[in-house]
């Protein structure tokens, strides 16, 4: 499990006394904590694993924002910290899938669907996370199947 894996990069962390890196973690492992407490009243509990790729994935996307932030607000230092932390996160996610690999998927899930055009979108965007959420930017993907159903 990847909070088992995040726990013991915790404890390697602080024997090998890198405080950055254990600053980064404990973060990590903050949000997940957080998003465990949101989920207790929840009527259904997603697979752990599920759980901690989602709030890893969301800590990259607000890393990469950042940095981007701060690179216009000329503040190199800042952006510095966070690409270290974003290195540090990225770690902890699933291999991503190549974009050849997404791309067949796509054309799986278009043909398994029989989504025919842009407002089919949905159709394929819901297989398409529910299997290979956890290997794939959604983001990216959602502009990749906007694509191949426009060319559909």
């Amino acid at each position: 499990m990847i909070r088992d894996t995040i726990k013991a990069a915790q404890i390697s962390a602080m024997k090998a006394g890198d405080k950055p890196r254990l600053a980064a973690v404990r973060l990590i492992l903050a949000k997940v904590k957080d998003r465990d407490i949101e989920l207790r009243t929840a009527a259904t509990q997603p697979d752990d694993d599920v759980l901690v790729v989602d709030v890893l994935q969301k800590m990259v996307k607000q890393r990469r924002e950042s940095i981007t932030l701060y690179e216009q607000g000329d503040r190199q230092e800042l952006a510095d910290i966070e690409r270290s932390e974003l290195a540090v996160i990225e770690e902890f996610l699933p291999a991503r899938m190549t974009d050849d690999a997404v791309k067949a998927a796509i054309a799986a899930i278009i043909a398994e669907t029989g989504a025919a055009g842009p407002k089919d979108m949905g159709k394929v965007l819901g297989p398409l996370k529910a299997r290979h959420g956890t290997e794939i930017d959604m983001g990216a993907a959602s502009a990749l199947v906007k694509a191949a159903l426009a060319n559909g």
